[in-house]
């Protein structure tokens, strides 16, 4: 399977929320550098998917360019969501998107890194005004 093959794929199991099959697509030393540059290893990076689908239940990313070569995928897009405060329900008010980039390492058909880029302030202004309402 082409680098590119294996990053579309794991961008499928974000899509589905599939925190499984992502792990399956995982070297077992995978990095997950946000876009703070704050870095996750196993097993703290699956259990961070799992909160973080909980915080934004359907998050999504929307890829509308690969450029790859044998090791190395640069996707670029959008992603979005609707964040929900921890109890809380889904509000039109809540919901996010940004352009976004991910760089993707690849090694023997699996991620070993996952590096996002992405302006966390629409996110970040949802949740600043969900703990801010009543």
């Amino acid at each position: 399977m082409q680098n590119s093959e294996v990053v579309l794929k794991f961008v499928s199991k974000i899509n589905s929320h599939d925190v499984p099959g992502l792990v399956s697509l995982m070297t077992e030393d995978h990095l997950f550098v946000d876009s703070l540059g704050s870095r996750f290893v196993r097993p703290a990076i699956e259990e961070g998917w799992r909160q973080y689908f909980a915080m934004v239940p359907d998050y999504w990313v929307r890829v509308e360019r690969v450029i790859s070569d044998t090791e190395v995928s640069v996707l670029i897009g959008e992603a979005g969501g609707t964040f929900v405060p921890k109890g809380g329900r889904p509000k039109l008010e809540n919901r996010w998107s940004a352009p976004s980039a991910w760089v993707a390492r690849t090694r023997e058909g699996r991620v070993s890194e996952w590096r996002v880029f992405s302006d966390n302030e629409p996110i970040r202004s949802r949740m600043r005004q969900a703990s801010a309402s009543p």
